[in-house]
């Protein structure tokens, strides 16, 4: 993207602070955050001897991460980490998706837009592509979120020339919401769904959750492989020619390699077959840099004048670190949703490649490498400012699997424990964050 030049990014030194001779490491450990302090509580179990010991400075403080301090609609709102990244690196609160969208259906400006009216109105047959969550609700909540559609489909379904169903599905882990490319065949599997109608048959979403359950105890709505539903043997709504298709998503992550197959002459990263003609449309558009989707519903956050893009205007040279499961929330987020950096020549973006086992039987997953590597080039003195982010408490946390949690956040502990001296070595100062975490957890 071109970098704004403008003297609007100079930035007037502070008054009363001096400077450091060293580097500024921000450290943002995801899902790390201050809770209830019970059983269910893995960062108070876990043994985190250095975020004990900092917790007892007085220039320890405490982050709201959720609801309006993070732009979300109401303080009922919980917060995630592309909300977190999106205000850390802008150092200012901007309205996310959740509430520009709410915004939108509210004063309706959602149908009036050019994304909407891209489509035919009195459309009489719709098919739902329903990907189960699990994760940012209840564990095993899906059957309360497809009563309530299967109850809005069959009502519609019983007017004239109408026919409206549910035509596949997975769980959000399993199928089409891969993200940072770290495994196309999830992709794959979801675009074999849902769009070609290949998979195992159910007659309904309901036998096909509740089967699949009952085949694997213990799974949770997040890891339920994908799905097809069938009638007299044939898949009831493979997406095809002229059709149109909504991605309901407005977090962009997930929404971008399924947006790229949909959209893309050029893709390589499966074998699609024929790509259907389709006019398709996000909720919002995902990428400013590359313009994906080309149609959208809801105008996406405005997110400018971000620390990166204040960092390359004034020519500080800057790297962004991480596992490629939080790859993005270093680089695309904190710079307010943009994909590419502001200046190549001083900007690095470092991605070490995560693992594409269950996170909880690797809940160390890449801290030691990220460590590893962050160290190197801080020793290497190239860098006035550092970002990295540790994934382990969010990744692991969200298995569900308590022990697992427990060693994830000592992983974590034991990587500062190496990283702040040398940070303090360096002449540097180090900005840990951690989070208060919503009440749901």
């Amino acid at each position: 993207m071109a970098l704004r030049s403008d003297a609007k990014l100079a930035l007037a030194k502070h008054p009363s602070f001096s400077g450091v001779s060293g580097p500024v490491v921000v450290v943002v450990m995801d899902g790390v955050g201050i809770g209830a302090h019970d059983e269910g509580d893995a960062v108070w179990l876990a043994r985190t001897p250095v975020l004990d010991a900092l917790a007892q400075s007085s220039l320890t403080t405490r982050l709201r991460a959720h609801g309006t301090a993070v732009g979300m609609p109401s303080d009922d709102d919980m917060g995630n980490s592309e909300v977190g990244h999106n205000a850390l690196g802008a150092g200012r609160i901007f309205d996310q998706g959740a509430k520009l969208v709410r915004r939108a259906i509210e004063d309706g400006s959602i149908w009036s837009g050019e994304g909407w009216r891209g489509d035919a109105e009195g459309v009489g047959k719709l098919r739902v592509h329903a990907l189960l969550d699990g994760r940012d609700v209840p564990e095993t909540s899906a059957l309360v979120y497809v009563e309530q559609i299967e109850a809005v489909l069959g009502e519609i379904s019983k007017k004239a020339d109408r026919d409206y169903r549910v035509a596949s599905g997975g769980g959000r882990m399993t199928t089409t919401m891969d993200r940072y490319e770290a495994d196309w065949a999830m992709v794959e599997r979801g675009w074999r769904a849902h769009v070609r109608g290949e998979g195992r048959v159910f007659p309904d979403i309901r036998t096909a959750v509740e089967t699949l359950r009952e085949e694997k105890a213990g799974v949770i709505d997040q890891n339920l492989p994908p799905f097809v539903i069938a009638d007299g043997g044939a898949p009831v709504g493979p997406i095809r020619d002229g059709a149109a298709v909504i991605l309901f998503n407005f977090r962009g992550d997930r929404a971008i390699e399924i947006t790229r197959a949909f959209e893309q002459e050029s893709f390589a990263f499966f074998e699609r077959g024929e790509r259907p003609d389709v006019y398709f449309a996000g909720m919002m558009q995902y990428d400013g840099d590359l313009r994906l989707p080309t149609n959208f519903l809801v105008p996406p956050p405005a997110i400018d004048a971000t620390l990166g893009e204040h960092l390359a205007a004034a020519g500080v040279r800057q790297l962004a670190i991480s596992e490629t499961q939080k790859f993005g929330h270093v680089t695309y987020f904190w710079n307010g949703n943009r994909t590419e950096p502001f200046d190549r020549s001083t900007e690095t973006y470092v991605e070490i490649p995560s693992d594409t086992l269950p996170f909880e039987e690797r809940p160390w997953m890449k801290a030691a490498e990220i460590t590893d590597r962050l160290i190197a080039e801080l020793r290497a003195g190239n860098y006035r400012h550092a970002r990295v982010n540790y994934a382990n408490g969010d990744m692991v946390g969200h298995t569900g699997v308590r022990d697992a949690a427990v060693v994830a956040v000592e992983a974590v502990d034991l990587c500062l424990g190496r990283l702040l001296p040398v940070v303090v070595e360096l002449g540097g100062v180090a900005i840990i964050a951690k989070g208060l975490t919503h009440s749901r957890g």
